[in-house]
């Protein structure tokens, strides 16, 4: 497979939003579950928020519920993160991964159980 993830504006100021994309090829993405990670600098990687295919069921962690939402335009292959009200802490390389979706969202994000690892892109909240 082949990822591709995009950002209008890597760097937002606190409180403001920002939208990732990331896209595939060569796969069905009903079959798949999608996944956002991220890893600041001296940080573990987290996961951030998934979401499968086939029936469009999601899972946030829980620093970034209420304030993130993903979605999914599955004819154009391509989930979106929708981050609002950022803050500082959000600053951090985020990923773009896909798994078979047998499980569900929280399984993947929890496990880092993905098979495709898309390249990371650098969001910079300031303050």
């Amino acid at each position: 497979l082949r990822f591709s993830c995009s950002v209008w504006g890597g760097l937002v100021q606190a409180g403001g939003s920002l939208r990732l994309s990331c896209a595939a090829s060569g796969f069905t993405f009903d079959d798949y579950a999608i996944g956002w990670f991220r890893q600041a600098p001296g940080k573990e990687r987290e996961g951030v928020s998934c979401i499968r295919g086939s029936d469009a069921s999601t899972y946030y962690a829980d620093s970034v519920k209420g304030r993130f939402t993903v979605s999914s335009d599955n004819a154009k292959n391509t989930v979106y993160l929708q981050m609002n009200s950022m803050k500082p802490e959000d600053t951090a390389v985020y990923y773009c991964a896909a798994a078979y979706g047998y499980y569900s969202p929280k399984y993947y994000l929890e496990t880092y159980g993905m098979d495709y690892w898309g390249k990371g892109t650098l969001v910079t909240v300031s303050s």
